[in-house]
C-alpha cells in the first residue's frame, strides 16, 4: 500500500500547526501542508506572541515591529500554502501561557491534529519551546504530532512505547491503523525500572503484538 495515495491518520478533516516563526517549525510546517494534501484538510496556522504589559508599555516601539514581523511570518506561509493549491487560516495569538492558547484554539476549531515543532529557537526560548510542545500534548484532547525541523513522515517503521495504560491502548490502537493503512513494520516497547515489572512489561507489549497478527502486520516485540 502507497502511504502518499491515502490519508495516513484517521479522521483528519481540521490540522493546526503552531509556530515559533523560526526554521525550527519548518518540520512541522512541511508535514502539515503534506497531511493536508493527502488528507483534504482544513488548515490552521497560529503563532503565539508572548504579551506583558510592561513590555509593551516600555518597549511598545519594539512590540509593534515584532508584531508587524509576525504577521508577515504568517503571510508568507500562508502564500505557501496557497502555491500547493491549499488555503489556510493564519492567526496571531496575544497572551502570556502560549500553550493554554494553542490548545484553547484546537478545541475552538475542534481540529484533529495539533502539529507543533519540538524545540524553539535557542538559549531560552529552544527550553521554553520544549516546555509549550510538553504541555500541549499533556492538555490538549485532539491527536498531538511533535515534528523535528528535518524530520519527514514516512510510515516504514512505527514504534509503539506501553505501559498497559488506557492511554497506551489509545495510541497503540491509532499506530495499528497507521500501519494497516500504510504497510508499515511495527515495534512495540514496554520499560521495567524494577525486576517485579519486568512480567507486566512482556503482558503490555504481549497484547500489542498479539493485535497486530491478528491485522496481519509485521511486528517486533522488544521488552527488557
Amino acid at each position: 500500500m502507497n502511504s502518499a495515495q491515502l490519508c495516513p491518520v484517521s479522521k483528519l478533516e481540521k490540522l493546526l500547526v503552531a509556530t515559533d516563526r523560526s526554521e525550527l517549525s519548518e518540520g512541522a510546517i512541511r508535514e502539515a501542508i503534506h497531511f493536508a494534501k493527502q488528507c483534504s484538510s482544513s488548515l490552521y496556522i497560529v503563532s503565539v506572541m508572548e504579551t506583558n504589559p510592561e513590555y509593551e508599555t516600555i518597549g511598545a516601539n519594539v512590540f509593534q515591529k515584532e508584531e508587524e514581523e509576525a504577521i508577515k511570518y504568517l503571510e508568507s506561509i500562508k502564500k505557501r500554502v496557497s502555491q500547493e493549491g491549499l488555503s489556510c487560516q493564519t492567526t496571531l495569538l496575544h497572551g502570556d501561557d502560549p500553550y493554554r492558547l494553542i490548545v484553547d484554539t484546537a478545541a475552538e476549531k475542534a481540529v484533529d491534529m495539533i502539529i507543533i515543532g519540538r524545540r524553539g529557537r535557542r538559549g531560552l526560548m529552544k527550553v521554553l519551546m520544549g516546555q509549550v510542545a510538553a504541555k500541549v500534548i499533556g492538555h490538549a484532547t485532539c491527536k498531538v504530532l511533535v515534528v523535528p525541523k528535518a524530520a519527514r513522515i514516512e510510515y516504514k517503521k512505527l514504534l509503539v512505547a506501553t505501559d498497559g495504560s488506557e492511554h497506551s491502548m489509545a495510541a497503540a490502537s491509532e499506530a495499528l491503523g497507521i500501519a494497516k493503512r500504510c504497510g508499515s513494520n511495527l515495534v512495540a516497547v514496554s520499560v521495567a525500572n524494577l525486576d517485579k515489572e519486568l512480567e507486566k512489561a512482556k503482558a503490555d507489549v504481549g497484547r500489542i503484538v498479539e493485535m497486530a497478527r491478528k491485522d496481519g502486520i509485521p511486528v517486533e516485540a522488544l521488552t527488557p
